[in-house]
C-alpha cells in the first residue's frame, strides 16, 4: 500500500496533476483540461471527428479512401456510444498505437503514425480534456462502406507492424533548456509538425500500401514534398523555390497559418479548414516555431536554387489587346477582374497568380479544382472576411479550363507545364464537378 502511495505522489509531481498509478486522472485539473483543449486544437481533432452540421467530436464524418468510405468515430465521453468508458491506457492505445479499446486495429485515416511522437504527458492532457471538457453526445458510430474482404481488419495489424513508428516513451526534448532561441523554436516546431500537427498525413506522398513515404526529414526528401488529398494538391512545404516555401519568409508562413492568407497565397480546400479550426488558435510562439522548422527543410530539388522572376510581357499584351489566344481571352473574360492583367491580384484579398507556388507545382490538380468548383478562404480572427472564388464548371468546357490554366501557368514568369482537356476531365470527375456545358 505504501509503495502505491509513493508511486501516486511521484506521478503528481511529474505530471503536475493528480494521476493514479494506472495512468487515469485521480482528480480533475482545470489547467490540465485547458492544456488538453489547446493540444486538441493543435491536432485538429474536431476536423475529422465532427460531421457537417453535427455535434462537436460526435463523429460520423465520411472520409474517402481508395478502399471506400471510412466514418470517423464518436470521441465524446458518452459511455454508450463514445469513449466514456475508456481508461487513459485505452485512450493512449487508440491515439498513439492505432488500436481501439476492443482490440481491433484502426484505419490509418486516424494519423496515429504521427501521434506516436506525442509525449505521454500531452496524451494525458488530451485525455483529461476529452473526458472532462467535452460535452457527451449519444450518437452511434457508423460502419465503413468498405466491402468484404477489404473490410477485414486483421491486415491492418500487419500494416501497423510494417509502417507505424515506435511510440515515444519519454518527454520531448526540452526546448526551454536550450540557450539558443532559434534552436528552441526548431525543436518545438519539429514536435508540432511531426506529431500533433500531423502535417505529413496530407503533405507527403503515399506508397503502394498507402503508407506515407517518409514520416520525418530523416526518412528522406519525400517528407512534406506534397501529396494529393480529396482532389487537392497539399503543397510542397520544403525549401523549393518554384513549388515549395523557398520564397516564403518565416513571417509569411506564420501569417498564413494565423490568418489563412499572406502576400503569396491564400488557404483553400482542406487547408482552409485547418486554419479555421486549428492553426489560427495556436500561440504566436508556436506558429513561429512551426515556421522555423519548415524553413529548415532543404528543397527536394537542390539544384533549383534560383527563384522565378516576374516577366511583364504577358501583362503588356493583355493591356494592349495583342494576345487573342483562347487562354488569354478566357482569362480576361473570367479571371482578370480579381487577379488583374498583371497576375498580381490584390494583397491578402485575391491571391496573386504570378510566381505562385500553387500555380507552378508540377501537379496542376489544385489549380484545375479551383477553376472548376471555386474555393473560399477561411474567416479568421486575424482576417475575418472570407473571400471566395466562384466555380466555372457549369460554364467552361474541359478545353476552355485547360486553355486558361495553361495560360496562367505560362504567364508572368510562371513555368508550369501545359494542361490538357483530359487532365481537366479527370479532375472534373474526381471532385464531382458539374458536367461540362455543351457548345
Amino acid at each position: 500500500m505504501m509503495k502505491k502511495t509513493i508511486v501516486a505522489a511521484l506521478s503528481m509531481l511529474v505530471c503536475g496533476a493528480a494521476w493514479a498509478a494506472d495512468g487515469t486522472p485521480a482528480a480533475v485539473d482545470a489547467q490540465l483540461i485547458k492544456q488538453g483543449e489547446y493540444l486538441s486544437r493543435a491536432g485538429d481533432c474536431i476536423a475529422c471527428h465532427t460531421a457537417t452540421n453535427g455535434k462537436p467530436f460526435a463523429g460520423g464524418l465520411g472520409i474517402e479512401s481508395p478502399l471506400g468510405t471510412i466514418y470517423s468515430t464518436n470521441i465524446t465521453p458518452d459511455k454508450d456510444t463514445g469513449i466514456g468508458n475508456y481508461t487513459y491506457e485505452d485512450f493512449d492505445r487508440a491515439v498513439r498505437h492505432g488500436v481501439a479499446k476492443d482490440g481491433h486495429s484502426l484505419y490509418p485515416a486516424m494519423p496515429y503514425t504521427a501521434y506516436a511522437k506525442v509525449t505521454p504527458d500531452d496524451v494525458k492532457a488530451l485525455y483529461a480534456y476529452f473526458m472532462h471538457g467535452v460535452e457527451p453526445v449519444k450518437q452511434a458510430n457508423k460502419d465503413t462502406d468498405i466491402t468484404w474482404p477489404l473490410s477485414m481488419r486483421w491486415p491492418l495489424g500487419v500494416w501497423r507492424w510494417m509502417f507505424a513508428p515506435d511510440v515515444v516513451t519519454a518527454p520531448a526534448a526540452n526546448a526551454a533548456a536550450v540557450a539558443d532561441a532559434d534552436k528552441q523554436a526548431l525543436l518545438r516546431g519539429q514536435y508540432l509538425v511531426e506529431g500533433l500537427g500531423h502535417c505529413s498525413t496530407c503533405h507527403t506522398p503515399r506508397g503502394v500500401a498507402l503508407q506515407e513515404k517518409a514520416l520525418s526529414d530523416a526518412d528522406g526528401s519525400a517528407f512534406l514534398s506534397g501529396g494529393v488529398v480529396e482532389g487537392w494538391l497539399a503543397k510542397n512545404l520544403r525549401g523549393d523555390m518554384t513549388d515549395g516555401l523557398g520564397s516564403w519568409s518565416k513571417e509569411d508562413i506564420a501569417a498564413f497559418l494565423k490568418s489563412g492568407r499572406n502576400g503569396h497565397s491564400a488557404a483553400f480546400g482542406g487547408m482552409a479548414q485547418v486554419v479555421q479550426d486549428s492553426t489560427q488558435h495556436l500561440t504566436d510562439a508556436d506558429l513561429n516555431a512551426i515556421a522555423v522548422y519548415l524553413k529548415s527543410l532543404p528543397p527536394v530539388n537542390k539544384d533549383a536554387t534560383k527563384p522565378l522572376a516576374y516577366n511583364e510581357t504577358v501583362a503588356q499584351a493583355l493591356r494592349t489587346g495583342t494576345d487573342k489566344g483562347d487562354g488569354a481571352m478566357a482569362f480576361l473574360n473570367n479571371c482578370a477582374a480579381c487577379h488583374r492583367s498583371t497576375g498580381k491580384g490584390y494583397t491578402e484579398t485575391f491571391p496573386q497568380l504570378a510566381l505562385s507556388s500553387t500555380v507552378n507545382s508540377a501537379d496542376p490538380t489544385s489549380l484545375i479544382h479551383i477553376v472548376l468548383k471555386g474555393a473560399q478562404m477561411p474567416g479568421t480572427t486575424a482576417a475575418p472576411t472570407a473571400y471566395a472564388m466562384p466555380g466555372f464548371d457549369w460554364r467552361m468546357t474541359d478545353k476552355e479550363v485547360a486553355d486558361v490554366v495553361t495560360f496562367v501557368r505560362s504567364s508572368w514568369g510562371n513555368q508550369g507545364a501545359k494542361v490538357s482537356a483530359s487532365d481537366v476531365a479527370k479532375v472534373r470527375k474526381d471532385v464531382g464537378a458539374a458536367p461540362q456545358p455543351k457548345r
